[in-house]
């Protein structure tokens, strides 16, 4: 068995890593993945073909450079993935509760930002769902996954862009600053939950190491919400929470592209 190593430039989120698996699952002689998201290495486990898998992993634009490659003669089947997938469950669970919340408290308040971040707790539910359909599902039905995931990302996210220039240009809509602060400090409580019990697993594989970095993410906006929550009760506009909102948007159409992407 052929182990060859590449360093993927463009590799920091889940997205890259499912684009790479769903764009190699394919072949049959690729046999193992592995990951190494914090270096932005990928270890194949495969049999000949170089050339095929030099050509499939430039075509996904990463900047990909082959490494090394090895003979490895040890046993590299898939191990065992139980603790894996319970612990992604919880994190999706919770992301996707969180989701919820915020959206009902960001209408009610009429906050941006609190709108703004739910949709990006939704986008993490999404990616931490297609992590869990890595193994055994059928690669069209990932792809539309993907595609309809991407779609209702964007289109959810222009309405709030569009929503923010209205309030921009026309009368001022004042958010709750109370509800700004209150939730996201909750939703920041419970990324900081995801964080430990990702952090807890003690895994290598992406699909934790890349839930690490969306949670961390995620922790870093809470905050930014917070604070734009307080500018808000400090100079009595609702600039700040636009502010916040129109960033943490353009974070998810972002990545709602990568999603996309891997429809492709």
């Amino acid at each position: 068995m052929n182990k060859t190593t590449y360093k993927v430039k463009k590799m920091d989120c889940p997205c890259e890593e499912n684009l790479i698996r769903m764009k190699l699952e394919g072949y049959p002689f690729v046999k193992r993945l592995e990951f190494d998201l914090s270096n932005r290495l990928v270890y194949i486990f495969h049999e000949g073909h170089d050339h095929m898998l030099e050509d499939a992993l430039h075509s996904l634009a990463l900047d990909s450079l082959r490494i090394d490659s090895t003979i490895e003669k040890r046993d590299i089947w898939t191990e065992d993935n139980t603790h894996q997938r319970d612990v992604l469950r919880k994190v999706l669970f919770i992301n996707f509760a969180f989701f919820v919340l915020e959206m009902a408290f960001g209408i009610l308040s009429k906050s941006m930002g609190l709108v703004a971040d739910s949709l990006d707790m939704l986008a993490d539910a999404l990616v931490y769902g297609m992590s869990l359909m890595v193994v055994g599902a059928a690669l069209e039905r990932k792809k539309k996954v993907a595609l309809g995931s991407g779609i209702i990302q964007i289109a959810l996210a222009i309405f709030g862009l569009i929503e923010i220039i209205k309030r921009f240009i026309g009368i001022e809509v004042m958010p709750d600053f109370r509800s700004m602060i209150g939730i996201s400090f909750l939703a920041l409580l419970a990324n900081s939950y995801c964080l430990w019990l990702l952090h807890r697993s003690e895994s290598r594989d992406v699909h934790m190491q890349a839930s690490l970095i969306f949670s961390a993410n995620d922790v870093i906006i809470n905050i930014g919400v917070i604070s734009a929550g307080l500018f808000v009760w400090l100079f009595k506009s609702n600039i700040p929470d636009l502010v916040i909102g129109i960033i943490v948007f353009l974070i998810v159409i972002k990545g709602a592209f990568r999603i996309i992407g891997l429809s492709k």
